[in-house]
């Protein structure tokens, strides 16, 4: 009979028997009291119409779930909305709004701290300050929410997704945009972000230091106030990626910043200020990626070696490849060059003569950024002629040797 109740108890208490609860707007059923009543395992339902308030604390393994309609508000008030403090806790298709800005503070619309499995799918945040909070936390999944900031400036702004000292999170299918970073990863680990698109952000779509072994792929980076910042990480591959119209004085869309040992595959680069600039990265490898109509095609400054930059289309770029050192460590071989002026006798798609991308004009706009006036001159015109008959500042090393004659989605 002891064993019999034991085994029941058991039972009892497992998920098998979980039950379900319907959160009102106003009643003896509000949603704090849901949260309170809860047991491990339980489904919250939150029924439509506004649900006013902040300071939910989930402190049990719970999914919450949105119906149409449903609305929880915080009014720009209070703190963050809801916070995790349990394993395990899943959103689905809740829409949040409203919570409040702090300088002292980084509220948030879902606040997850020193927690593991928590998924977010399928919510709307609107006006969130930091919308997705997760600090010291592993094994979560952030998938196909709608996230929409205020587009207030920088330092009135929090960030769309945020993850600091995290391990093994995946962002996949969202939509961000009118936040300070889209997305922000500092001291990750096995960092996935995949399909997302993050626009019109006022710093970055994708911001990420100190970040190591991450994976970014098919993501769409358009219109914000810098593409993506990639500093102080190593192993980071980027694949498949648009970066399009982050346009300005000091905008860029990717910044290589002291990172090692990165593959960058597959990009699409349109109408950015500099489509790549790289600070102090090595050992990389740069394929397959169109670079069309930018400001500056690639920029390879200080500390730059050991980057291969192999099979990529430079088109219709202002300056295809600069830099400010008249020496390179670096490789170029089977790129295409819309402003090559070489040929190809024995028709095999290879130039025959070596392209050299970088222009003097570059290198004086380097030095002296003033002079950029000057561009479309024909003085400008002749002087690069100059420097391509008889070379004398441009570096002598940064070479491809083996010129395409055609883009590489033209030979296939």
């Amino acid at each position: 009979m002891k064993h019999l109740l034991i085994i029941a108890l058991i039972l009892w208490m497992s998920p098998a028997y979980a039950g379900t609860q319907k959160a009102y707007p106003t009643g003896a059923s509000t949603l704090r009291t849901a949260l309170s009543n809860a047991r491990e395992g339980d489904t919250i339902l939150v029924m439509p119409g506004e649900h006013s308030g902040s300071g939910y604390d989930i402190t049990k393994r719970i999914t919450i779930i949105g119906m149409k309609g449903a609305v929880v508000d915080g009014h720009s008030s209070g703190g963050t909305i809801f916070l995790v403090n349990a394993d395990g806790v899943a959103f689905r298709t809740l829409t949040i709004r409203n919570v409040a800005v702090s300088y002292v503070d980084d509220h948030a619309a879902i606040k997850v701290l020193n927690r593991v499995g928590t998924d977010i799918d399928g919510c709307r945040i609107e006006n969130g300050f930091f919308a997705i909070y997760l600090s010291k936390s592993a094994n979560c999944r952030v998938a196909n929410n709608t996230i929409i900031g205020a587009m207030r400036d920088e330092s009135n702004s929090g960030n769309g997704i945020h993850a600091w000292t995290c391990r093994n999170i995946l962002v996949t299918g969202n939509t961000i945009t009118g936040h300070r970073d889209g997305i922000y990863f500092e001291f990750m680990r096995q960092g996935t972000v995949l399909n997302n698109h993050s626009e019109q952000n006022a710093r970055y779509g994708l911001h990420f230091m100190f970040s190591d072994s991450c994976s970014y792929h098919n993501n769409v980076f358009a219109s914000n106030g810098a593409g993506v910042a990639v500093m102080f990480s190593h192993v980071v591959e980027m694949i498949g990626n648009t970066f399009r119209n982050n346009w300005g004085p000091t905008s860029y869309g990717l910044l290589l910043k002291e990172i090692k040992e990165g593959h960058l595959k597959d990009n699409h680069f349109e109408r950015n200020s500099i489509a790549i600039h790289a600070e102090g990265a090595g050992h990389f490898l740069i394929e397959g990626n169109t670079f069309i109509r930018n400001g500056y095609g690639l920029r390879i400054l200080g500390g730059c070696e050991e980057i291969t930059v192999v099979r990529n289309t430079f088109d219709g770029n202002t300056f295809d490849v600069t830099t400010n050192s008249r020496e390179s460590f670096n490789t170029f071989s089977g790129n295409y060059w819309s402003s090559y002026e070489g040929y190809d006798l024995d028709h095999d798609g290879v130039g025959d003569v070596p392209h050299h991308p970088v222009r003097l004009y570059s290198q004086l706009v380097e030095q002296m950024p003033s002079s950029v006036i000057l561009l479309h001159t024909a003085f400008i015109t002749m002087l690069d002629l100059a420097e391509r008959i008889i070379p004398t500042v441009t570096p002598d090393l940064l070479v491809d040797n083996k010129p395409l004659m055609k883009p590489r989605a033209q030979q296939q």
